[in-house]
């Protein structure tokens, strides 16, 4: 796929919805704007299309039933409005494409299905089975048992991931803004961004906090780093609102399109990179920096000036440099504690002088980051 017009003919299609765009100004579900949305992804299942939904709007979906005027602050509120509302949210998709003859399965993931490896994989032999049966995955983050610490943030992030689990052929973000602008939308001018080729058409852009209704959990920032997550996967995105769905979807000048890297990372290097979480930093001289950046040469003890943390072996750890800038995420072959004692000049092994050559972190375990700071970048 490179372009706009090749929209129309992907046949793996994974589609985000917010909550803003399925809910009235009173913050509770709007079922007629759920069920415009189902129309629009219905009629992509008749034309042989297999379709993942993410779906945010559980804990809107609680709010009428649990008698609350807005969106709790408090996570057990969250969480209680998302145990009441997941089900009604699950009732109403599953009634309004039994309409059409489809059914739909729901999938809950929290970070911790994605973050570990084995999970990971549990979650996208569950997701391509349903597709195989003509089932519609309908896929939320698992809110009730997801806590501050430990989820995903928002469900742009999760449709991003969940497309990259898939092998989407596209991803269409929704929401209540029609485009990425270049400034504040509502801000005389600004204008929207028709295209996104590569981190040079963002410089400079400012992006917005939570949307305009402000019962979602992402703003403008959230997406367009989902986007350039999945884009940067060679999956090509879409950025449009929910009204314009269908235009979107057949491939219109609607929305803001990402394009897609012309070759998809390593699978691995994909999940490394962006769904997981480090448990620990090491710093990293600036020759070994080079390195890593140039060369894709494993890191060894030799070239590691700190450590910070408390990591095992297998766990992802972020390579930083003098200054505290990331350099790349990998996957430590040294516990925390053995390096610091190898820093210390402290043999785990027998062997005079060979515990400067201990690999840290192996060639092929390393996601590099950007070397440029600004939005919707993060790991090449």
């Amino acid at each position: 796929m490179t372009g706009r017009q090749d929209v129309a003919g992907a046949h793996r299609i994974v589609v985000k919805i917010g909550s803003s765009s399925l809910t009235s100004e009173s913050g509770r579900l709007d079922p007629h704007r759920l069920d415009a949305l189902v129309e629009v992804l219905a009629a992509l299942c008749a034309r042989g299309k297999s379709v993942v939904l993410v779906s945010s709007g559980a804990v809107a979906a609680g709010l009428a039933p649990l008698g609350l005027a807005a969106r709790p602050t408090e996570l057990s509120g969250q969480q209680a409005a998302a145990s009441v509302g997941q089900g009604l949210l699950m009732a109403r998709y599953g009634a309004q494409f039994g309409r059409y003859g489809i059914q739909v399965g729901q999938v809950l993931l929290t970070a911790d299905d994605i973050t570990r490896r084995d999970h990971y994989h549990n979650a996208r032999r569950t997701l391509k089975k349903l597709m195989q049966m003509g089932i519609v995955p309908v896929v939320n983050e698992n809110d009730v048992v997801a806590t501050h610490e430990v989820r995903f943030g928002d469900n742009d992030r999760l449709a991003a991931l969940v497309a990259e689990l898939i092998g989407a052929d596209l991803l269409v973000l929704l929401s209540d803004v029609e485009a990425l602008y270049d400034g504040d939308p509502l801000a005389d001018g600004s204008s929207p961004v028709a295209e996104v080729r590569g981190p040079a058409d963002l410089a400079g852009i400012r992006t917005s906090a939570p949307g305009r209704s402000g019962v979602g959990t992402g703003g403008m920032a959230a997406k367009v780093q989902a986007a350039t997550t999945a884009a940067g996967a060679g999956i090509p995105v879409v950025l449009a609102a929910a009204w314009n769905a269908r235009e979107a979807l057949a491939g219109g000048r609607t929305g803001t399109y990402f394009h897609a890297a012309r070759q998809r990372p390593a699978e691995q290097l994909f999940w490394l990179a962006h769904a997981t979480a480090p448990r620990g930093r090491i710093t990293i001289d600036a020759g070994t920096v080079q390195d890593v950046r140039e060369h894709r040469r494993p890191v060894l003890c030799g070239g590691v000036t700190a450590v910070e943390g408390q990591f095992a072996v297998g766990d992802p750890v972020d390579l930083v440099d003098g200054s505290g800038g990331a350099v790349a995420r990998g996957l430590a072959r040294q516990a925390a504690g053995d390096l610091i004692r190898l820093l210390a000049g402290v043999p785990v092994t027998d062997g005079p002088g060979a515990s400067a050559y201990f690999e840290v972190v192996g060639a092929d375990d390393v996601a590099l980051f950007a070397p440029h700071d600004q939005v919707g970048t993060g790991p090449a």
